[in-house]
């Protein structure tokens, strides 16, 4: 060996640091347990130094600069090899990151799932990255880690991490879905609020030193074929709402036409027929006049006589209740008992006053008969209601040939 190769060789010995290569690493351990005395030992921002010897744990130092000898560092006496003179600690030393770690990825299909809302089964998929922070170096060494040299890879030194974090996730998932009768299409938008579930809801990782900060590039989605059956799904519940909105509207107006009869009746009652069984009894008459005007409806001449007897027989049924309140009982002439008094309106003019004209004295003037309708007009009548429907034409041949019989 040159004398250029022995510097070397005791500057690389003197001075101790994690190597840039190694700098991404969670947990690096140096790779030579003989660490001269008077070394110069550096500790990066944002990690700490721990010495082990025979599998125990010996002391920390901070970031920084630090000469291992003992009067500077006292827990170095137990590091101390006397076969050497004393100019050598035989110490197992680890670099761990006390920063948070950030873009630990993980991801992958969640089992088979029922969506809450469209209730078809299918199985999301996630993807994203969190981030965790190292909050006891020693416990993490000790009890996840190891001191066996470690890998040059955190995804390998995390994976059970990311394994225990993933179930976490799909718990949050369906908790969510199911408690808030949400579809599993809209959790893409629920990025924020998701991460946060997680992150509340992420192992319990003190045992061994860690914990879970955050989640970045949270990311859910389907496979082709189950977002097919998902927006076929959705779109079909998105059809029945906007029908039973439709019914629901519908029958809103139809309420609110019924609520301003109502209001409209009411007062009606109020200011003119004075109860309810007379207004009910003249929307009777009114409603078998409109019958008999049209015919009755499609009921021929049968029809016509009920309608005509139903509007008497309200009309009778008016009566005791306009007596009650005062009002004169009218009684149709039609209506009327042989012999009976002659109702009338007060202080109508009696008939057979002293010096009333007497009707059917000898030579006293005939009244005309009453013109009725001539032929024509019957006839046109007659085709007027077959035209609207209120005779058939079996009955309008029939009543034209009686009809025409008269001529």
């Amino acid at each position: 060996m040159g004398i250029f190769d022995f510097v070397k060789s005791g500057v690389r010995e003197m001075m101790i640091a994690r190597p840039d290569a190694a700098k991404h690493l969670i947990v690096y351990k140096h790779p030579d347990q003989n660490v001269p005395f008077w070394s110069q030992l550096t500790v990066d921002s944002d990690e700490c130094a721990l010495f082990f010897k025979d599998g125990r744990y010996v002391g920390y130092l901070p970031t920084g600069r630090h000469t291992l000898q003992t009067q500077n560092i006292p827990f170095l006496n137990n590091l101390v090899n006397k076969f050497t003179g004393g100019d050598v600690f035989i110490a197992e030393i680890f670099f761990v990151k006390t920063q948070p770690v950030r873009g630990v990825p993980f991801g992958g299909p969640l089992e088979s799932m029922e969506d809450p809302i469209l209730y078809e089964f299918v199985t999301p998929r996630i993807f994203g990255e969190f981030s965790l922070v190292v909050v006891d170096p020693v416990r993490f060494v000790v009890g996840y880690h190891g001191q066996c040299g470690g890998s040059g890879d955190n995804d390998v030194i995390l994976s059970w991490i990311k394994g225990k974090f993933f179930m976490s996730v799909k718990t949050v998932i369906g908790q969510v879905c199911a408690q808030q009768q949400k579809s599993l299409l809209n959790l893409g938008g629920m990025s924020i609020e998701l991460g946060a579930r997680i992150v509340q809801s992420a192992p319990n990782l003190e045992e061994i030193g860690c914990k879970i900060l955050e989640i970045g590039n949270f990311n859910i989605n389907f496979s082709a074929e189950d977002q097919r059956l998902l927006r076929e799904a959705n779109k079909a519940r998105g059809e029945a709402r906007r029908g039973i909105g439709v019914a629901q509207d519908t029958a809103r107006a139809k309420q609110f036409e019924l609520d301003q009869r109502f209001q409209q009746d009411a007062r009606y009652v109020q200011q003119l027929a004075g109860n309810w069984q007379n207004y009910a009894a003249g929307q009777a008459m009114m409603g078998a006049g409109e019958g008999m005007a049209r015919g009755g409806d499609g009921s021929g001449v049968a029809g016509l006589g009920a309608q005509v007897a139903i509007g008497a027989g309200l009309a009778q049924a008016m009566n005791p209740a306009m007596a009650a309140q005062g009002q004169p009982h009218f009684v149709p002439p039609h209506l009327q008992q042989p012999g009976a008094p002659q109702q009338g309106y007060p202080g109508a003019p009696q008939q057979g006053y002293p010096g009333a004209p007497q009707q059917g004295y000898p030579g006293a003037p005939q009244a005309a008969p009453a013109a009725g309708p001539s032929i024509e007009q019957r006839l046109e009548r007659l085709a007027d209601l077959r035209n609207k429907g209120l005779i058939t034409d079996e009955e309008f041949q029939a009543r034209k040939a009686k009809i025409l019989e008269e001529i």
